[in-house]
C-alpha cells in the first residue's frame, strides 16, 4: 500500500541521505542530473556546490528547482520525497563556510550509513574546477511531497 510521508519523515529522509536528482529548466527543456547534497535541518534548505556550468548557468537563469531522494530496497518497499524550492548563492565567506557545512554533513552522513570516515571531499567528490573556487548553493524549500510503499 502506498502512503504519504509526513514532513517531519521528509526531512528525516533527506537527512539520511546524500545522493538526490536535481531537476531544472534549460531552454525550455526539463534536464535531471545525480548531484551530491546535504540537508541543512537549521535552515531547512539543501547544499550543494558545482562548477561554473550547464546547471549552473540553467539555474540563475530559472531558480526554481526541485530535487528527489530515494530508498529503494524493492519493488514494493521504497520511500521518495520530492522538494519544490527556490535556488540561491551564496558568495565570500558565507559560501566558505557553507561549503565547510556541506563537506562536514556529507561526511557525517556517510559515516552515518556506511560506516566509513573520510578525511577530504575528494573522497566522495571528483570534481575539480579550473576555472576559480566552485559555486556554493542551497535550494530554499518551499514544499515537500513524500510517499512510501511497505
Amino acid at each position: 500500500m502506498i502512503q504519504k510521508l509526513n514532513k517531519s519523515n521528509c526531512r528525516l529522509l533527506l537527512s539520511q541521505n546524500y545522493i538526490g536528482h536535481l531537476s531544472y529548466i534549460f531552454n525550455n527543456k526539463p534536464y535531471v542530473i545525480p548531484i551530491t547534497y546535504f540537508y541543512d535541518s537549521t535552515t531547512d534548505s539543501i547544499i550543494g556546490y558545482s562548477g561554473k556550468g550547464h546547471k549552473i548557468k540553467a539555474m540563475r537563469m530559472n531558480r526554481v528547482v526541485s530535487m528527489e531522494v530515494s530508498e529503494v530496497d524493492s519493488v514494493n518497499n521504497w520511500k521518495s520525497v520530492l522538494v519544490q524550492g527556490i535556488y540561491h548563492e551564496f558568495e565570500g565567506s558565507t559560501a566558505v563556510m557553507n561549503l565547510h557545512k556541506f563537506i562536514h554533513g556529507v561526511k557525517e552522513t556517510i559515516r552515518n550509513i556506511e560506516g566509513k570516515d573520510l578525511n577530504y571531499i575528494s573522497d566522495f567528490s571528483s570534481k575539480i574546477y579550473k576555472e576559480g573556487p566552485p559555486v556554493v548553493f542551497n535550494i530554499e524549500i518551499e514544499e515537500l511531497f513524500g510517499r512510501l510503499r511497505k
